[in-house]
């Protein structure tokens, strides 16, 4: 909140829109059946990284269809978005803490992906796309 009374003082649109949008969805979460009004830290993250997947994918249509003023403004609210998410592992990071997985669950072929992709989901969440964990996996388990 306090971020966003800034944003309107300093008539900031583009981190007002993107602030905007990461409260609406709180709110719309904090609502939903069974929350009880409030959302865990785990969800928080889900949600905001669902929300710059959504701008990422908008952002890259937006580019073929040559609409710069459009894709300038989810590019805006993708970097005001994830000035709320843990830093991203680096794909270097990201080798090391799968090989890491795959050690600890002794998986030994491709066969083994659903072991190592369990661990891998809960222990890199928020930390690394899910895409991105998949990938990494699959090519350090063909290697072995």
């Amino acid at each position: 909140m306090e971020q966003m009374k800034d944003a309107m003082k300093s008539k900031n649109e583009a981190a007002l829109r993107g602030l905007r949008a990461i409260k609406a969805e709180i709110i719309k979460a904090k609502t939903e059946p069974g929350a009880h009004g409030e959302i865990s830290a785990d969800t928080e993250i889900k949600m905001l990284h669902k929300m710059v997947k959504q701008r990422k994918d908008s952002l890259e249509i937006f580019t073929q269809q040559n609409r710069a003023e459009l894709a300038q403004k989810e590019s805006e609210e993708i970097a005001i978005i994830e000035k709320f998410l843990p830093k991203q592992l680096t794909e270097a990071e990201l080798r090391e803490e799968i090989a890491k997985i795959i050690a600890e669950t002794g998986a030994s072929s491709p066969a083994d992906m659903g072991k190592v992709m369990g661990v891998a989901s809960k222990k890199l969440a928020g930390l690394a796309e899910g895409k991105a964990i998949s990938t990494t996996a699959k090519e350090l388990l063909a290697a072995k």
